[in-house]
């Protein structure tokens, strides 16, 4: 094994143009993530054509921050890793051509990287290694997902979203209650010191036992909650509410009602998963791992569980490089390189 191997990740599958550089599987030595949180700000969601335009504008800049900071040169870079699949594919495209240049022209080894599959891999980064075989949930702006893990590059799908990714609903929801963009982040906030029971949300858990999730029923639960009827001058007079007719403090209550269904629903998912296939590790990666609510109840579910719970430290929750350069690394261990015809896929291919 090349334990010491210095690999530089690129990840542009979405809104942020990450590079990293890691030693070894763990041990991050830069990462550096441009936002595009503003730029998106103001249409309430993530904009292809924007987003990969902003990419093209910050990927240079992002790696060359990234090797500066490592402090290594691309003559000490053992091989370039780039996050290949699933995302938008103008984003991916963007990273991946960045990824094919540097490592022809420095003559590395590329290695392609399943963005999802890096996250699950995220509790690692500057942390113990991972005990498998594990559970590992996987919640974003674009996918909710449970995988039965028994190695870092052996992962099963167990479930996944059939609508609305948990992200994806967050954002719906702010926007709704106009909260603001990213919805992870507003919702959460506003959340904070609400009453999580004052609205009785529904639980979405599918037929039987399903692992799969839905979250856009949910999402219309609380349009149709804020909407109601109000009486107008007479009793012919009905008018739908909107965010004004609450107060801070009701809307507040509605965000964390909503924030409090999803995170039940995440829950159940994960203790169905590990009844399923006896694991003792739970992994959460993702931006919605992120979620103050989510995290301390999966905390109390996984002691519950006798489970070891692993958690990404916030800055590893987000779309991120150095989660790609560490995943990578088992890949470059075992001589699974790619060659310069890499392409990059909207959906899971492998």
């Amino acid at each position: 094994m090349i334990d010491d191997a210095v690999i530089l990740g690129i990840e542009s599958s979405c809104d942020e143009t990450g590079a990293a550089v890691l030693r070894g599987p763990r041990v991050v030595l830069s990462n550096v993530v441009a936002t595009q949180i503003d730029i998106h700000a103001r249409y309430g969601g993530v904009v292809p054509e924007i987003a990969s335009r902003a990419h093209l504008e910050a990927v240079n800049a992002v790696i060359d921050q990234a090797l500066a900071k490592a402090g290594v040169t691309p003559a000490q870079i053992d091989a370039v890793a780039v996050a290949n699949e699933p995302g938008l594919i103008g984003s991916l495209l963007v990273g991946l051509m960045a990824a094919k240049t540097l490592a022809w022209a420095w003559r590395k080894p590329i290695i392609g990287v399943n963005h999802v599959y890096a996250h699950a891999y995220s509790p690692a980064l500057d942390a113990d290694e991972i005990e498998y075989p594990a559970v590992a949930l996987v919640a974003s702006g674009g996918h909710t997902a449970l995988y039965d893990c028994r190695s870092p590059m052996d992962l099963h799908l167990l479930g996944k979203t059939v609508d609305d990714a948990a992200g994806e609903a967050f954002d719906k929801v702010a926007s709704i209650l106009k909260l603001g963009f990213p919805g992870g982040p507003a919702v959460d906030k506003a959340a904070r010191n609400a009453n999580p029971s004052a609205v009785k949300f529904p639980r979405t858990l599918l037929h039987g036992q399903s692992l799969d999730f839905s979250f856009s029923g949910l999402k219309t639960a609380v349009l149709y909650h804020l909407r109601g009827t109000s009486g107008g001058r007479n009793e012919h007079e009905v008018r739908a509410k909107d965010v004004e007719d609450y107060s801070a403090a009701q809307i507040a209550d509605i965000a964390a009602s909503f924030q409090a269904a999803v995170v039940d629903v995440l829950k159940t998912k994960m203790r169905r998963a590990v009844k399923l296939t006896g694991a003792k590790t739970l992994l959460v990666g993702g931006g919605v791992s992120a979620n103050s609510a989510l995290r301390k109840a999966l905390e109390i579910e996984a002691s519950k569980l006798s489970c070891r719970l692993r958690m990404p430290p916030l800055k590893y929750c987000v779309d991120n490089a150095a989660m790609v350069a560490g995943l990578a690394h088992h890949y470059f261990n075992k001589g699974m390189v790619a060659q310069l015809e890499l392409d990059a896929h909207a959906t899971v291919k492998r």
